[in-house]
Parts: structure tokens; sequence; C-alpha cells
């Protein structure tokens, strides 16, 4: 059996959250899953480009400044 995939995992932790959510309507659900997900991947590129910001915007597909504003903004980089 082929392990799930990345959206496979994202799909059933998703509908985790409306279960646990019951009755309650979600707000912001965009920006909080964008947030819950841009961090770790920042965290995860950036160690395995060995801290070269040019190299993880490469892989990332950013431009090297707003991958510094992304860093910075989750508390990943010194200001």
């Amino acid at each position: 059996m082929n392990p799930p995939t990345l959206p496979d995992c994202v799909r059933a932790n998703l509908e985790a959250y409306f279960a646990d959510l019951g009755d309650t309507e979600p707000a912001n659900l965009h920006d909080m899953l964008v947030r819950a997900v841009e961090k770790p991947l920042l965290e995860v590129v950036m160690a395995r480009a060995r801290g070269n910001q040019s190299r993880a915007a490469q892989w990332l597909g950013l431009n090297r400044n707003t991958l510094r504003k992304k860093l910075l903004e989750h508390g990943l980089l010194d200001g």
C-alpha cells in the first residue's frame, strides 16, 4: 500500500478539524490553514538548504526578499 499523499493528509486533518468543530462555524479558515502550513514548510526548507536563503527561495519559487519577509513574520529570523 502506498503512503498517503500530502493532499490526503491535509484532507484527513481538515475532516477531523470540522468534526471537532461540530456545529460551530469556522472563521478565517484559509488564513489559518496557510499560516499552519507555511511555518513548518519554511522551517524544513531552510534546514534542508542549510540556512541559505537564496537556495531556499529558489526551491520555494519565491523572491529572496519575499522569503525573508515570511521568515520574519513567522519568527524564524532575527530582524
